[in-house]
């Protein structure tokens, strides 16, 4: 299926010429696509990061679009280019470093093929080995996403096994020894613009807890193991059913669960973050 969709993510900002010139070379391919950003403002090099935005965006755009996903520290190196097929029939143009790991801790990725650096290319950037999102990630995701090639035309497999995955603990129910229900997992996000943390504990495994709105939940967010935050949190439906400045507990837009402060920001009045070394426990205490 073709939906000549291409959908672009990057490190890159948006303060010089790079994603422009990634749209022209997408162009340059094929005019009959429909070229649109899923964000070019990843933290640099944060792989972790650009795997979750991917997780977190790729379904709500029809079955058959292709993602270029380029946060590639290691630009130029032995690392491979694929593009992988997802359970769901979207395609995404990538470094194999790491970028896929939320697709594929979830059972996402159905397979991949290798892209051949040397002769799969924009033709004339032989010589460059530093742009990869111009030369070889949008130059391909752009054949694909207009039909002018097909996922089989990449002959080259490679196992999804093999696939470089970053180490993630699914968020998940278990119980103390003393019988304590607790839910246990890692921050794996920032919303951004608002200062809110998401974990990677799904709303399943809290359903388990059998809480109603308004129960209380201890919540303990450490990193690298070390308790940054310590306090006993009420479990809302939203933002207005604490007082402003308040913190809560939500499900978020991506149905996990997360921690916000109503009309200000949880990272930043309780100096917490997120990315791989940071996790959390929840315990529901004897009332």
């Amino acid at each position: 299926m073709i939906s000549r969709h291409l959908v672009l993510q990057t490190d890159f900002g948006l303060q010089d010429g790079a994603v422009s010139s990634m749209r022209g070379v997408a162009y340059g391919v094929a005019d009959n696509i429909v070229v649109s950003d899923l964000t070019h403002g990843i933290t640099p090099f944060n792989i972790f990061e650009g795997s979750f935005r991917l997780f977190q965006t790729f379904r709500y755009w029809q079955a058959g679009t292709v993602f270029v996903s380029v946060v590639d520290p290691g630009v130029g190196s032995n690392r491979l280019s694929i593009i992988a097929k997802t359970t769901t029939g979207h395609y995404i143009v990538t470094p194999d470093n790491g970028t896929l790991s939320h697709l594929l801790t979830n059972g996402l990725i159905e397979s991949a093929r290798v892209i051949d650096e040397t002769t799969q290319r924009l033709p004339g950037s032989e010589k460059s080995a530093t742009f990869h999102g111009r030369d070889i990630y949008a130059f391909n995701g752009a054949k694909l996403a207009s039909g002018q090639t097909q996922f089989e035309d990449y002959h080259q497999s490679v196992s999804v096994d093999d696939l470089v995955r970053l180490p993630i603990t699914p968020g998940r129910y278990q119980e103390t020894q003393y019988g304590q229900p607790q839910l246990v997992g890692n921050i794996d996000i920032t919303d951004v613009n608002f200062g809110s943390l998401w974990s990677n504990i799904p709303i399943s495994e809290l359903e388990k807890l059998n809480l109603a709105y308004g129960d209380t939940l201890r919540v303990q967010i450490t990193h690298h193991d070390h308790v940054l935050f310590d306090e006993v949190l009420p479990y809302v439906h939203t933002f207005t059913d604490v007082n402003p400045g308040e913190p809560l507990i939500y499900i978020d837009s991506v149905y996990t669960v997360a921690f916000g402060v109503h009309t200000g920001s949880f990272e930043q009045t309780y100096h917490v973050g997120a990315g791989q070394n940071w996790a959390v426990v929840l315990t529901k205490e004897a009332q």
